[in-house]
C-alpha cells in the first residue's frame, strides 16, 4: 500500500510516495539530504541543480560498488557452501 510522507531536503520540502514504511522512507530522504548538504559545503558556488546531479552521481556510485562488493560475497560463499557441501558428502 503506496503511503506519502512530506520531507525536506535542502530546505524544500517534497511529497513522497512508497511502499516501504516511514522510518525507511525517513532514512532515505535524510540520506540523500545529507549528501547534499556535503556537496554544497564542499563547493559554494555550486547552483542547487548542480549539487542535485552530483549527490545522484556519487550516490548511484556508492549503489554499484556495494552492489559488486554484495555478489563477489554472494558467490564466495556460494563456492564455500558447495565446497563443504563436497566434503561432508564425503566425509558421509
Amino acid at each position: 500500500m503506496k503511503r506519502s510522507l512530506d520531507v525536506e531536503i535542502l530546505g524544500q520540502k517534497f511529497t513522497i510516495s512508497s511502499d516501504a514504511d516511514e522510518a525507511h522512507m525517513l532514512r532515505v530522504a535524510g540520506y540523500v539530504d545529507e549528501k547534499m548538504q556535503e556537496l554544497m559545503k564542499s563547493s559554494k558556488a555550486l547552483a542547487r541543480s548542480n549539487v542535485g546531479m552530483l549527490a545522484a552521481l556519487n550516490i548511484a556510485d556508492e549503489y554499484h560498488r556495494l552492489k559488486a562488493s554484495h555478489e563477489a560475497i554472494l558467490d564466495r560463499v556460494s563456492q564455500l557452501s558447495k565446497k563443504l557441501t563436497a566434503t561432508l558428502s564425503e566425509e558421509g
